[in-house]
């Protein structure tokens, strides 16, 4: 039985952020008041409530800050996936996300790995943040 992946809901907050990302480009908030980047979208700035926040393209350049390997599936959805490589990364700006790792074998990952973007495209309306390796630049 094969099932369907779930696709996250694109809230109207974070529209920029998905827009972003079909357009193979990270874009990230930045308050005007504090000048703190923020993830994950909101309205308001966590540090200092400003409500000017401004969408800002950033390169997605990150480091794994910690990671888990799942040999078994997360859930039947994810059995194409196994052995599924779960992270939170932390980009440049600052801020850590969760997200995947693909084209990355097991063994390579350590905490502080580089990382790029790779956006994957998995339908016409939604495309997934997830990061591989990028050993041609050293760790910070």
């Amino acid at each position: 039985m094969e099932f369907e992946k779930p696709l996250p809901l694109q809230t109207p907050a974070a529209t920029p952020f998905w827009k972003g990302l079909q357009d193979e480009t990270v874009r990230l908030q930045q308050c005007d008041g504090c000048s703190h980047w923020v993830f994950y979208p909101r309205n308001h700035c966590p540090r200092c409530l400003e409500s000017s926040l401004t969408w800002r393209d950033v390169s997605g350049e990150a480091t794994l800050y910690s990671f888990t390997i799942a040999r078994q599936p997360t859930a039947p959805h994810f059995a194409d996936e196994v052995p599924q490589l779960l992270a939170i990364v932390e980009l440049k700006e600052g801020v850590r996300m969760t997200s995947t790792l693909i084209h990355v074998e097991p063994e390579e990952l350590r905490v502080g790995l580089p990382l790029e973007p790779y956006f994957d495209h998995v339908s016409n309306e939604v495309t997934l943040l997830r990061f591989t390796n990028n050993s041609d630049k050293t760790c910070e």
